[in-house]
């Protein structure tokens, strides 16, 4: 049985910050805190947020997210919000942030560690209806988690795991292009890259889901067109649109799961918390679409011949080769070598991927062999 849902109200266009008051009163969000990250502090971001609120004295800051959200600072906010009775947060920033406000959101309104709510362990079915209302304002391009119905976070025992539900999807997106004007270069190549690969990994997932394929499809021909575009000119409008269309879609998409790419770079970015994550996408992606080509859906849809078609490519042979010298063009590491990864991290990075919730949507299954041929050819 295929399950087909969207469900996010969805806010886009240069100038959509505006909205955010208007947004909480459709909600019923009258005490919000705010999660985000000291860098988007810095920047004044949080500033032009609060500006926004009419009441803006009442609202707690919460600016420690880590650039890989963890379970600690999941605490800490969870704590912060229960004591100032809040009643629904706003998410600022990029994926850490947006993830670990989802993180915050079942934590200070369920009992037990966060580790009960991890997809692996079964808590998907343990996320309720009582999960604290969010309101996402993405400031990057690239991991769509506005609109995803998961958080991606790192447990106290070293685990990167998935919590996954249906009540974490953000009751409302905010997508305004105009807070991913004064991203840095490296900072907009590396999430830019995190939204292709979520476009084209989760087409070539197996789940039936039509809309969510033309969705990525058309999320990987405007990243795929605008990202250097958006790296090299950090302020041109159409690049930074597009850029934060096919990220939201990456994410809207991928409903239907994703596969090795995310199995390999959750485990590894557990294991090294300071690899940014969608930089080890773009490193992974070729190899595993490599992997992919033999897929019976894969091969019976032509998926590979409608993602070079997205691509401009003349054929999918094409692909592999295509992303690595983007990856270059873009300034990104060219191998896990080059990023201070060891072989012999190689059994424990295996052994996370065959754990990883992402590991069981690959169109083709993955031995243990699989993946360690697939960390060689992306070293």
């Amino acid at each position: 049985m295929a399950l087909i849902n969207y469900i996010t109200q969805v806010q886009f266009d240069f100038g959509a910050l505006s909205l955010l008051q208007q947004e909480c009163e459709r909600i019923g969000i009258r005490r919000p805190m705010i999660v985000t990250d000291t860098g988007i502090k810095a920047a004044g971001i949080v500033d032009r947020v609060l500006a926004q609120l009419s009441n803006p004295s009442s609202v707690a800051v919460f600016d420690r997210t880590p650039p890989n959200p963890n379970e600690a600072a999941v605490r800490a906010a969870a704590e912060i919000y229960r004591e100032g009775a809040f009643d629904g947060i706003i998410a600022v920033g990029g994926g850490s942030s947006i993830d670990l406000a989802k993180g915050v959101a079942v934590l200070a309104t369920h009992t037990g560690p966060l580790k009960t709510y991890a997809a692996i362990e079964g808590g998907v079915a343990r996320i309720t209806s009582a999960t604290a209302p969010v309101i996402a304002i993405p400031t990057t391009a690239g991991t769509g988690s506005e609109v995803g119905r998961g958080a991606i976070l790192i447990l106290d025992d070293g685990r990167k795991v998935g919590v996954l539900s249906p009540y974490l999807v953000p009751k409302s997106a905010i997508c305004d292009p105009e807070l991913t004007l004064k991203l840095p270069a490296m900072l907009t190549a590396a999430t830019g890259m995190d939204a292709i690969a979520h476009c084209m990994e989760t087409f070539m997932a197996p789940a039936f889901n039509p809309p969510a394929d033309g969705i990525a499809l058309d999320g990987l021909w405007r990243a795929w067109g605008h990202i250097e575009r958006a790296t090299r000119d950090p302020e041109d409008r159409e690049a930074r649109f597009n850029m934060m269309s096919a990220s939201m879609q990456g994410a809207m998409a991928f409903q239907k799961g994703l596969g090795c790419v995310h199995s390999l770079s959750h485990s590894l970015g557990g294991a090294n918390p300071r690899l940014h994550h969608g930089t080890l996408n773009a490193i992974f992606l070729p190899a595993v679409i490599e992997f992919n080509r033999t897929s019976e859906s894969v091969q019976k849809e032509n998926k590979l011949a409608r993602m070079a078609q997205a691509m401009g490519l003349s054929s999918p042979d094409d692909i592999g080769p295509a992303i690595k010298a983007l990856n270059k063009r873009l300034g990104l590491p060219a191998g896990l070598q080059e990023m201070g990864v060891e072989r012999d991290l190689f059994p424990k990075i295996i052994q996370g991927a065959l754990a990883d919730h992402s590991h069981k949507t690959n169109p083709r299954v993955a031995s243990a062999e699989d993946y360690a041929a697939m960390l060689e050819q992306s070293m």
